[in-house]
């Protein structure tokens, strides 16, 4: 089976316990695989979350692995806005940095929102919500 990144958006899918995000979590922790996220996910986890989500927020994130932003990934990143922003397409920042993030580390993008990355070569797994 494939490793995942998790985007920020099914992370707080799951927070707020919803079911689709939790049973993709359940099905790659039993099957004993590590879970990665980019730092800019743990970053927007973190600056979004809820008072009473700290709690369940912590313990999630205490079990993935994050990924730093390297001079590789940054460099792609920039590329990919570079190469979009030249067909008339603005990509957000932060999310090609965590699509960036899955391509230099041969990942699969677990996301809830696959518009956000219309690069072809980047590997998606779309969790549909709701």
């Amino acid at each position: 089976m494939a490793e995942y990144l998790l985007d920020s958006n099914v992370l707080i899918l799951a927070i707020r316990g919803k079911a689709k995000a939790l049973d993709f979590l359940d099905e790659l922790e039993s099957q004993g695989q590590p879970i990665y996220i980019s730092v800019i996910t743990r970053t927007e986890v973190l600056a979004g979350m809820r008072e009473h989500e700290e709690k369940r927020t912590r313990e999630l994130l205490a079990l993935l692995m994050s990924l730093p932003v390297n001079v590789k990934v940054s460099d792609k990143a920039g590329q990919l806005i570079n190469q979009y922003r030249k067909k008339g397409v603005q990509l957000p920042f932060r999310d090609t940095l965590i699509g960036a993030t899955a391509l230099e580390y041969g990942l699969t993008l677990a996301t809830a929102n696959r518009k956000d990355f219309p690069y072809p070569e980047l590997k998606l797994h779309e969790i549909l919500y709701p």
